[in-house]
């Protein structure tokens, strides 16, 4: 059975930081590669960022860039988003995504005071 699940989110402080997992199973991971998305309340899911098979290549939403850093280990299946420097606008259900309609529960994050 394909499926990823996220854990790590929680409520944190403005300048607080996360860190998420999403651990995969059912598939070969290393051949993938992985993406964070996230759904603000009230809005569309929005790409946070993508990390290729082998974790050379990362990209990121503006918003995110210097703050969040994506990473894996292929080797425990696992793909990590560290989240730094949260603010208020960060709050959202984050998710992992394979691709290919493959998709976490996702992980609620809230940043608030």
């Amino acid at each position: 059975q394909v499926q990823l699940v996220e854990s790590g989110g929680g409520l944190v402080q403005p300048g607080g930081s996360l860190r998420l997992s999403c651990v995969a199973s059912g598939f070969t991971f290393s051949n993938y590669d992985m993406r964070w998305f996230r759904r603000p309340p009230g809005t569309g899911l929005e790409w946070v960022s993508t990390i290729n098979t082998h974790g050379g290549r990362m990209d990121y939403l503006d918003s995110v860039e210097g703050r969040f850093f994506v990473s894996r280990d292929n080797a425990k299946n696992t793909l990590y988003l560290q989240m730094n420097s949260l603010k208020p606008e960060d709050t959202a259900v984050y998710y992992c995504d394979r691709g290919f309609g493959v998709r976490g529960q996702g992980t609620q994050v809230t940043v608030s005071s």
